[in-house]
């Protein structure tokens, strides 16, 4: 059967990986970028043969019940990610040395922190953030930017951040609203409105 995992776009990469794996219970993975002089797709056949990777709904939902693991191959460019669910795999043998929880370790793409969190119910779900040294960059530079320029121009610069604004990502972008009209603030600046925040995510065809 056809198995798609090579994403069109860094957007459609973290929506696939939160939205349609870590959200489904694939906690554990092994990340990494596939080195220049290697072929992609011949990386892809094989990971995907290996670990069986592209069976129907109906076998892995079969696995489930059997206290079998299933999983997913993922791949935008060169950066690659295979994750599976709790259970028996060869995948937790061949990778025990290098294989991570991401309830406990982010995947880090495209300054992207991708993770798992528990909610108020108790049940875990992805979490995607901008990953904390892009953050504290990104911070720094639009409050630098917010002290030389006038109200639009700031508004046009969080209109062009490229992060899609998941929960976590609006809440990180009105803290960096609220420091930048601080200073705004302080040096008698107009202040820049709450509608310059990005608030709705683009909702994209991952391997469109």
């Amino acid at each position: 059967m056809e198995y798609r995992c090579v994403t069109t776009s860094v957007e459609g990469f973290v929506q696939q990986l939160a939205v349609a794996y870590i959200t489904h219970g694939y906690w554990f993975y092994v990340a990494g970028e596939i080195p220049e002089g290697k072929d992609p797709a011949a990386v892809d056949v094989k990971l995907i043969e290996r670990y069986g990777i592209a069976i129907s709904k109906w076998a892995r939902c079969r696995r489930k019940k059997q206290g079998l693991a299933n999983m997913q191959y993922l791949r935008h460019d060169r950066f690659f990610v295979l994750l599976a669910t709790k259970g028996r795999h060869e995948f937790f043998e061949r990778e025990c040395d290098v294989f991570r929880d991401v309830r406990r370790a982010p995947i880090k793409f495209a300054g992207y922190s991708i993770g798992c969190r528990k909610g108020r119910g108790g049940r875990w779900h992805a979490s995607v953030r901008i990953e904390r040294d892009y953050f504290t960059d990104m911070k720094a530079w639009l409050i630098e930017w917010g002290l030389r320029r006038g109200s639009r121009s700031v508004e046009e610069e969080f209109a062009g951040l490229r992060h899609q604004p998941y929960a976590p990502i609006r809440r990180q972008l009105m803290e960096v609203w609220r420091a930048v009209n601080r200073v705004r603030h302080t040096a008698a600046l107009e202040q820049v409105p709450i509608e310059a925040v990005p608030w709705k995510r683009r909702i994209v065809g991952p391997f469109a």
